[in-house]
């Protein structure tokens, strides 16, 4: 059986962050975000959720990586002239909640933040790349977790929602594709990413992270309203992180257990967000946590509103798949995107412990598409390693291309299964910060920055070897993968 081609409008580039990479962390007018409180290193999780973390910055104690990324913001045109040059269809990027509205809670939007993005999309469709924004990407504006408690306040559906009208109606002539929430369903392991809650202000209580995520789901239809009543050809996505699940073996109860996982983890938000409604394993879910629905906040009309305006299609990271196994205790664990498990003993794993596994994304595309028949667009794929220049500036690395190689040809093999797949955008495109560890040392991109895990470097730009082996694969359309 021969791969299928990809279609003559696939959306190939590449995705970041704004916190991950712009910096400029409090310039022109820009307030502080959660990540901006985050300390960097491979404690950065164990350290954010001790019972008495405050969400204060302590810089005699802790470096902030957030606050620098790689300075993008003062390298935005110079970085996408390396998108360009590689090919890009489009640019996944999102927009920083406190550089528009820097409490969060403002009543103006701040102009010199808007006219920063005014220029980046403008940079882009200067070369005829496609903006792709994500409306909120993990970087929730800090006064909105401290005065407000994060998400699980129903005041943040408001606050959401006049920073989503603020850029829609601003950016809608521009940009067709848009995401409400980066991850969204994440807050099943880490909620303090996606809705502000740590330890210190509630994540423990399961209640919490139901109330957040219904919270989210009102604000997301909010915009997706907003963003069609301005032009109905706008197409706004969720985002959720999905992790192919398998048993560890065919006994029933593993194969339960893996049911409920995929329920949970991976379909939840998805099919609220998606279908318009909560499913039917709703109660049972919350029942886990000892809560009914009746525990959670909402009203008709909210329900009606999310009833009306579901997505357009579905945005969706997939690093790795994960192994369900309840029987046993004494199988090694593997650690991965937010969250690890059993090793799968039929999979490598990268230099920080996430298990490769391209057949996995396959897997991955035709259920999503089987649930929803919605189309599908894998916003985030990668493999994170620490990459070492050479002599010459040079980081000959294969791996990585190894590895986006194989998933590439997971999405032809879906493709070729019946798959809609609008895009790919393989994560990081350009070295930044690492969310789960604030790491500069796990690199992604095809563009090596000289910058250290302590902020220091030249902050110049490096083309990999993998920089020309995407530009072909683009310039091929996917036929050329060698």
């Amino acid at each position: 059986m021969t791969v299928q081609q990809f279609p003559k409008d696939f959306l190939w580039g590449g995705a970041t962050a704004a916190n991950q990479l712009e910096g400029a962390y409090q310039e022109d007018g820009k307030g502080l975000s959660l990540p901006d409180v985050l300390p960097g290193g491979k404690e950065r999780m164990t350290v954010v959720n001790q019972p008495d973390f405050d969400f204060s910055l302590n810089e005699d104690k802790y470096f902030y990586p957030n606050h620098i990324g790689i300075d993008h913001y003062h390298h935005f045109k110079e970085d996408i002239a390396l998108f360009a040059e590689m090919g890009f269809k489009c640019y996944r990027f999102s927009i920083a909640w406190s550089r528009i509205f820097p409490n969060g809670d403002d009543q103006e939007p701040n102009e010199a933040g808007l006219k920063f993005y005014d220029d980046l999309i403008a940079e882009c469709l200067k070369y005829n790349i496609e903006p792709v924004i994500t409306i909120s990407h993990y970087e929730l504006p800090l006064n909105l977790v401290k005065k407000y408690g994060g998400w699980k306040n129903k005041q943040l559906i408001d606050f959401y929602e006049q920073f989503a009208r603020t850029v829609l109606t601003r950016y809608h002539d521009q940009v067709k594709y848009w995401m409400t929430f980066n991850e969204i369903n994440s807050a099943a392991h880490f909620p303090i990413m996606s809705q502000g809650l740590a330890v210190s202000n509630g994540a423990t209580d399961k209640k919490n992270i139901f109330q957040a995520w219904h919270n989210q789901f009102v604000a997301s239809a909010k915009a997706v309203k907003i963003g069609h009543e301005l032009d109905a050809n706008l197409q706004i996505g969720c985002m959720i992180l999905y992790a192919t699940t398998y048993s560890y073996d065919a006994n029933p109860v593993n194969q339960t257990a893996t049911m409920k996982a995929n329920q949970e983890n991976n379909f939840f938000c998805a099919d609220v967000q998606v279908r318009g409604h909560y499913p039917a394993y709703t109660a049972s879910l919350l029942a886990k946590y000892n809560l009914q629905p009746q525990d959670i906040d909402y009203t008709d009309a909210e329900l009606d509103l999310i009833a009306q305006y579901p997505v357009d299609y579905i945005g969706f990271s997939y690093y790795m798949s994960a192994v369900e196994e309840v029987t046993q205790a004494n199988h090694e664990s593997v650690k991965g995107n937010l969250m690890g498990g059993v090793r799968n003993p039929f999979l490598k794993t990268s230099d920080w412990g996430w298990q490769i596994d391209p057949a996995g994304l396959r897997i991955a595309l035709n259920q999503l598409y089987d649930r929803y028949q919605k189309p599908l667009f894998i916003v985030e794929n990668g493999l994170g390693a620490k990459d070492q220049l050479d002599e010459n500036n040079y980081v000959a690395d294969d791996y990585r291309i190894d590895y986006l190689r194989q998933h590439i040809q997971a999405i032809g093999e879906a493709l070729d299964d019946g798959v809609d797949v609008m895009g790919y955008t393989p994560w990081g495109c350009i070295d930044l910060v690492s969310a789960s560890t604030g790491e500069m040392s796990k690199r992604y991109g095809f563009i090596y920055v000289d910058v250290d895990d302590a902020g220091h470097g030249t902050f110049n730009r490096y083309k990999k070897k993998s920089f020309a082996w995407y530009q072909q694969v683009i310039a091929s359309n996917g036929a050329n993968l060698d």
